[in-house]
């Protein structure tokens, strides 16, 4: 029978396995946009993705775009037990979205913020609400118009589900981004500073409202580390 499978899986490539995602990090670092929101570095051309199958892919961005990022995040978004990438793409005209990419390419994004030099802070990806499918959430512009927004990923596709005024999660010039997603309680909750940086607040999503609680005074970003931790 294993001889069998083997055969079907060469005469029948669509019967093979799909190659899954080990390792996702950028490459090429980039000098062409220069907004340095994450200090001197940052800015990326292209990605490198390492399959479970022993090879690599590599991501290249044109000219127009570039990963403005710490890290590309690892994460199953739809369920099939591999996981997907989660970056932060931005254009040198249109400022920066959040993309989904498979051992395939890009697989979804939102749109552009729509004006060059303005970033988005991904807070994380979880199931936010118990539906059965995941969203992502991110703080659009954490340095000017702090909102935090939550998409969901279902069939492909990102859809918005809600946002909440008033939130950040990073400072001009941090080469990191504090904060992120617990799991705690029955639901997730998302973890940022508020506005002015005063407190920690824990945030849930419940329908299509976020709703948002203070947990403790903000003292550094190692305070919203700490903040991760179960009470």
């Amino acid at each position: 029978m294993r001889g069998l499978a083997l055969i079907a899986a060469l005469l029948l490539p669509g019967l093979a396995a799909a190659q899954a995602i080990t390792v996702a990090r950028y490459a090429d670092p980039a000098d062409r946009y220069g907004h340095r929101v994450l200090g001197a570095g940052g800015e990326w051309g292209a990605m490198l993705l390492t399959l479970d199958d022993g090879t690599t892919r590599r991501v290249t961005l044109p000219e127009t775009l570039v990963f403005e990022d710490i890290a590309p995040r690892l994460a199953d978004l739809d369920g099939d037990g591999t996981p997907e990438v989660i970056v932060v793409e931005s254009s040198l005209r249109h400022g920066a979205r959040l993309a989904i990419h498979g051992p395939g390419g890009r697989i979804a994004a939102t749109p552009h913020i729509g004006r060059r030099n303005r970033w988005l802070a991904p807070v994380g990806a979880a199931d936010l609400d118990g539906d059965g499918h995941m969203e992502i959430a991110y703080i659009d512009r954490p340095h000017l118009a702090q909102v935090l927004r939550v998409w969901r990923f279902r069939d492909g596709a990102l859809t918005r589900v809600a946002d909440a005024s008033g939130l950040t999660n990073h400072k001009i010039g941090w080469d990191f981004i504090p904060g992120g997603i617990r799991h705690c309680g029955e639901f997730p909750e998302m973890i940022t500073a508020v506005s002015g940086w005063s407190q920690i607040v824990a945030t849930r999503l419940v329908g299509d409202r976020v709703l948002s609680a203070p947990i403790g005074p903000y003292v550094g970003p190692d305070s919203l580390a700490a903040a991760l931790a179960c009470p």
